[in-house]
């Protein structure tokens, strides 16, 4: 399995309180003790809205998970060129908009961001969004190179417009069932009947607010719902492809 979405959280990095909220501490330890018996191939570091536009837990979580991890950061608009090549060495490789919680640059700064971090470096950008984000962004995310979707679109009031926003140089992630506002099954095979090459999955760990946490029936409920040859897809094929490492893989 490829980990398209996990959070590290180390208290000795920077953590800043998003709406009074500041995370337990959920280390690299603490994740690999969590998926003992899964076989993680690799996966993506999330920022989240608690770490800001933090970048040193980030680079030392990349630096100790090594090859086939990356990681998808939050940046200001003011973030230079030099500063993105150097992250972009550390292996990042997306750029992540938190639309629902915030923490990150704002939805008016998302088009430009997204072609300047794809001409630089070929990054992609990330979206948390909020239950109706999509009714804004609708006509702007066909124009971005290149956009990944967090957790199934969070809300049924996205899904619509989600579908038919199903492109190449989209992919949906299918993470934090236990935060959806939506029937995770339904969603699931409706996406795929639009393609198979959009969806990947992710554990969201440490599920930070959800209503409930991860669990292991999350993973074989994509089975059930898809059958094994296309949970195949969706555990690693899709996510290998759309962050570019479909030749680190063995």
């Amino acid at each position: 399995m490829f980990d398209c979405h996990f959070h590290i959280i180390e208290k000795e990095f920077p953590l800043q309180a998003n709406n009074g909220y500041i995370p337990d501490e959920f280390t690299i330890e603490n994740y690999y003790e969590r998926l003992r018996g899964y076989s993680i191939q690799g996966g993506a570091v999330v920022s989240g809205s608690f770490q800001g536009f933090d970048q040193t837990y980030l680079t030392s979580a990349l630096k100790r998970l090594g090859p086939g991890f990356v990681g998808v950061t939050q940046l200001p608009v003011t973030v230079t060129d030099e500063e993105i090549l150097d992250l972009d060495r550390h292996g990042v490789k997306a750029v992540r908009f938190n639309l629902n919680r915030g923490g990150s640059a704002g939805s008016e700064d998302l088009v430009s961001m997204a072609n300047r971090v794809y001409d630089l470096v070929g990054w992609h950008v990330e979206l948390y969004l909020g239950a109706d984000s999509l009714i804004s962004l609708k006509d702007k995310i066909p124009g971005l190179p290149k956009v990944a979707i967090d957790h199934l679109g969070i809300s049924d009031t996205n899904l619509e417009i989600l579908l038919s926003l199903v492109r190449d140089g989209l992919a949906i992630k299918a993470t934090g069932f236990g935060r959806l506002d939506l029937n995770v099954n339904d969603t699931l095979r409706k996406i795929h009947e639009v393609s198979p090459n959009v969806l990947m999955f992710g554990t969201d760990l440490p599920s930070t607010r959800a209503r409930r946490a991860y669990s292991d029936q999350d993973f074989y409920n994509v089975i059930e719902v898809l059958g094994e040859d296309q949970a195949e897809r969706v555990f690693s094929t899709n996510a290998l492809n759309f962050y570019g490492l479909e030749n680190t893989s063995s």
